[in-house]
């Protein structure tokens, strides 16, 4: 069995990157009686562009129906992740959403398993269970009001109706500097930034965790 986390920030060892580890962290804890692999594919290390348009994934008996015939970075990357047991998404929110990074990821791989049928069919060669993570500066209040949660629900159904309903969980209020007075950042205070962390961080990876340990049933 493989497990993939797919990580859309372009940081390798900061808040995404770590809940993501904790997720695997909990696969791998909660399939203790299975062979199981587990790994984490950082997007900013591959050079790739989203969709192009160019429909040869619905050619009726092309060489490329029902997957994208684009050769780039992760031309690899989307034939393993289709062969998956269960995937992990993570990203920072920037304006609101996931990166453009991610997204193009997630359009490379949704969209050659959607067919133009009239029940908008799939035809992924596995629907293994997933999972998302967000990341962000926002508090809870501001993204609950702020339509955050619609442009998730956006992809998430999409990622549910192709392969599996995620589950989710969010990390909110996130420490985004090692030193806030190096930065223009007076809209925070770095104080309540660094007690925030310390409490509720740890919180966060345990959730983490245990969105990892449930993932796989």
């Amino acid at each position: 069995m493989k497990v993939y986390a797919i990580n859309g920030s372009p940081r390798k060892n900061k808040n995404t990157a770590t809940l993501l580890q904790k997720a695997l962290d909990g696969v791998k804890e909660s399939t203790k009686d299975k062979e199981i692999e587990t790994e984490i594919i950082n997007l900013y290390d591959l050079n790739y562009t989203g969709c192009k348009s160019c429909f040869a994934c619905k050619r009726v008996g092309g060489a490329s129906y029902g997957k994208c015939p684009v050769k780039d970075d992760i031309q690899e990357v989307l034939e393993k992740v289709s062969q998956a047991d269960g995937l992990i998404l993570g990203s920072p929110i920037y304006f609101g959403n996931i990166t453009g990074q991610l997204l193009s990821f997630l359009e490379r791989l949704l969209f050659p398993y959607l067919v133009y049928d009239k029940n908008h069919s799939s035809i992924a060669p596995k629907k293994m269970p997933t999972a998302f993570i967000y990341t962000m500066n926002a508090l809870e209040e501001y993204m609950d009001k702020s339509g955050y949660l619609s442009n998730f629900n956006n992809i998430e159904s999409a990622l549910g109706h192709i392969l599996t309903k995620p589950l989710v969980m969010y990390s909110n209020n996130t420490y985004q500097f090692d030193d806030y007075s190096k930065y223009k950042a007076d809209a925070f205070s770095q104080d309540e930034k660094a007690e925030h962390r310390k409490v509720q961080f740890p919180l966060d990876c345990q959730k983490a965790f245990e969105l990892g340990a449930s993932l796989i049933k």
